[in-house]
C-alpha cells in the first residue's frame, strides 16, 4: 500500500544531450527534491564532482555491487556502467523526500518492472531539433566527432522509447520546460499527447 508520508519517484530520461541532468538539477533545488547519485564507471567530465554529481568507481566495484544486488537500476550505457542503489534511493523515500533519477530509458523500464510501494511518474525529455541537439552537445564540451557522431546516431534509437513514459516534454527553453514538468507533478496543467506526435515525427 502506498503511503502518503513517503516520498514519490520521479524519473527523467532523454536522449543524451536534450538536458535532463539539467532540469534535474534545478528541479532538485526549486523544490528540494533528493537526487538519486548514480554510480558509474565513465571518467569525470571538466568540473563534475564525486559523490556530488556521480560516484565514480571502477568496473571491477561496480561489479561487485551488481553482485551484492544493489543496485534498484542499473545499464550500459555508451560502454560505461551506470547505476542507482537501493539504499541511498530508499532512505530518501521512507524520510518523504521526493527522488530524482536521471537515466536512461533502461534503467527507467528496470525501476517500472519492479513492484515498489511508492508513487512513480516518469518523463521522456525531448530537443526541440537534432540541429539543437547536436549543438548542445558540443557546447558541453563534446569534441571527440566519433562520440558526437555515435550520441546523434542513438538518439534515432532512443527516441522510440518516448510512450514508454506518462510524460513527454520538449525543452526548448529551460524555465518553460521546468514550468511544464512542475505543473504536470502537481496536476495543474493537462497532458497533450498529439502536440508530442507531431514533434516525434519531426524528429525522425
Amino acid at each position: 500500500m502506498l503511503s502518503s508520508k513517503d516520498g514519490k519517484m520521479i524519473i527523467l530520461s532523454s536522449p543524451s544531450g536534450a538536458g535532463k541532468t539539467t532540469l534535474v538539477k534545478k528541479i532538485s533545488t526549486e523544490k528540494n527534491y533528493k537526487i538519486s547519485i548514480s554510480h558509474t564507471t565513465r571518467e569525470p567530465r571538466q568540473n563534475e564532482v564525486n559523490g556530488s554529481d556521480y560516484f565514480f568507481i571502477s568496473k571491477e566495484k561496480f561489479k561487485e555491487l551488481i553482485n551484492q544486488d544493489a543496485f534498484l537500476e542499473y545499464a550500459e550505457v555508451f560502454e560505461n556502467l551506470y547505476g542507482s542503489t537501493k539504499e541511498q534511493v530508499f532512505a530518501n523515500l521512507d524520510s518523504g523526500f521526493n527522488v530524482l533519477f536521471d537515466i536512461d530509458w533502461q534503467g527507467a523500464k528496470q525501476i517500472k518492472s519492479q513492484i515498489l510501494n511508492y508513487e512513480l511518474i516518469s518523463f521522456f525529455i525531448l530537443p526541440p531539433s537534432k540541429e539543437v541537439l547536436l549543438q548542445r552537445l558540443i557546447s558541453r564540451g563534446e569534441k571527440n566527432d566519433k562520440v558526437i557522431n555515435m550520441r546523434m546516431k542513438q538518439f534515432d534509437k532512443d527516441v522510440l522509447h518516448w510512450e514508454d513514459y506518462d510524460f513527454v516534454v520538449v525543452n526548448e527553453d529551460l524555465n518553460k520546460c521546468y514550468n511544464e514538468i512542475i505543473g504536470y507533478l502537481e496536476k495543474k496543467i493537462k497532458y497533450n499527447k498529439s502536440t508530442i506526435e507531431r514533434h516525434i515525427k519531426q524528429l525522425i
